[in-house]
């Protein structure tokens, strides 16, 4: 078929026109050459594709098979070119983010608010799942975008948005029950309290086990929790010791709702980022959103 391809578009012509002296003028070819291209897809065809008519030419029964197909190639590719043509006017593409049910609803919908608001028409997919399956996921070429933590792998491209620092908090009518349990004032909250963590398969874990370890805590009771919406809940309730994200129960603890776990020393910020592949064959769509968060100053 490779040979056929530049033959195809000169019968489409004659096909539509029936009428070589036309398709001449039209595709600004000589008469000669197209008689012979026409000729020479039909030798390579092994088939007569047009009659001789007094009016011009006509297509046979393969002809007419022929062109039925030819003529459904041609009208795909018409869409195709007019659909590049309204995306690159209408500025429409897709756009694929990876990201914790936590980092969407605190960190990543002030960002979609606004940069759905001046690109209307880019596709958005959101794929909500812990920060080590949209690292596997971005290197995968699944997804576009990840709002993760600084990731170790160094091979990706991390724009810092804003620094944030876990922590450990609890009600106070937990943390008096747990003294009056132990019958000690000076109960050791992890030796002795139910602590809650998010499940090994989240990025925060990794960097709270290493804190626990380099500073020889021990926790004898854990519950572990798939998300830090849930340990956040769970802690209001009064079901244990949470390490949560301290930004996002910053009301809770002014309101005295909970009450914080002093640490010495304390558990070391992390910065949190988006991060893509370092190549230069992004979409337009994903560009777009590349430099809208760019133009947002890092929160520290």
């Amino acid at each position: 078929m490779e040979q056929n391809l530049p033959l195809y578009r000169i019968f489409y012509e004659v096909a539509k026109t029936e009428n070589i002296s036309r398709t001449s003028k039209e595709l600004y070819i000589s008469q000669p050459a197209i008689s012979k291209s026409i000729s020479k897809l039909e030798s390579n065809l092994k088939t007569t594709l047009f009659t001789r008519n007094s009016r011009g030419v006509q297509l046979t029964e393969d002809g007419r098979m022929l062109y039925r197909h030819v003529q459904a190639a041609f009208d795909a590719l018409t869409r195709g070119e007019d659909e590049i043509r309204q995306n690159q006017e209408l500025g429409i593409g897709q756009l694929r983010i990876g990201v914790s049910n936590t980092l969407c609803r605190y960190m990543l919908l002030p960002y979609l608010k606004g940069f759905i608001q001046d690109h209307p028409h880019i596709k958005i997919s959101i794929f909500s799942q812990s920060s080590s399956k949209s690292l596997e996921m971005l290197e995968q070429g699944q997804i576009d975008v990840g709002l993760v933590a600084e990731p170790r792998n160094k091979r990706l491209d991390f724009f810092p948005v804003r620094s944030i620092e876990d922590c450990f908090v609890a009600t106070d009518s937990y943390l008096d029950n747990l003294r009056l349990r132990e019958g000690n004032p000076d109960v050791s909250w992890f030796e002795k309290g139910n602590i809650m963590l998010l499940d090994h398969s989240n990025v925060t874990r990794l960097h709270i086990d290493n804190y626990l370890m380099e500073n020889s805590i021990e926790c004898r009771q854990i519950l572990e929790v798939t998300s830090m919406d849930l340990l956040i809940e769970f802690s209001r309730i009064g079901m244990g010791i949470g390490c949560v994200i301290k930004d996002f129960v910053l009301e809770d603890l002014h309101q005295g709702l909970l009450t914080e776990i002093p640490l010495s020393p304390g558990i070391h910020p992390r910065t949190i980022g988006f991060v893509s592949r370092p190549n230069g064959s992004h979409s337009r769509a994903v560009k777009a959103f590349m430099d809208y968060y760019k133009s947002y100053p890092f929160q520290d």
